[in-house]
């Protein structure tokens, strides 16, 4: 079983900058799809970014420009940098990993809290 553990949430002024990592416990994460997801109070989890094993990367159009995805694979680690943070960027950050083909098995994290005051 992959175990995903989120840090780096807290809080941060608007305007500001966090930055969110992930550690996964197995190595699948060299070859896994990696993303990160968030959910605001009353509202549907939503996806924010995505990475490929390959480091090809793809953003929500609200956060294109302000945030970065990236990943270490030699730490089993991937990265969210939020910076020109909104109050509206506030949420439970999830970090997700898909294995792909042919199993396409999907993994979560429990999730970091990002307040971002205005």
């Amino acid at each position: 079983q992959v175990q995903l553990v989120e840090s780096g949430g807290g809080l941060a002024q608007a305007g500001g900058s966090l930055r969110l990592s992930c550690v996964a416990s197995r190595t699948i994460f060299s070859t896994a799809i990696m993303n990160w997801f968030r959910q605001a109070p009353g509202k549907q989890r939503e996806f924010v970014a995505i990475i490929s094993s390959g480091g090809s990367t793809s953003y929500a159009d609200s956060v294109k420009g302000r945030f970065t995805i990236s990943r270490d694979n030699a730490k089993n680690t991937v990265y969210l940098q939020m910076n020109s943070l909104k109050p509206e960027d506030t949420a439970v950050y999830y970090c997700n990993a898909n294995s792909g083909a042919p199993n396409w098995l999907n993994y979560w994290g429990k999730g970091t809290l990002v307040t971002v005051s205005s």
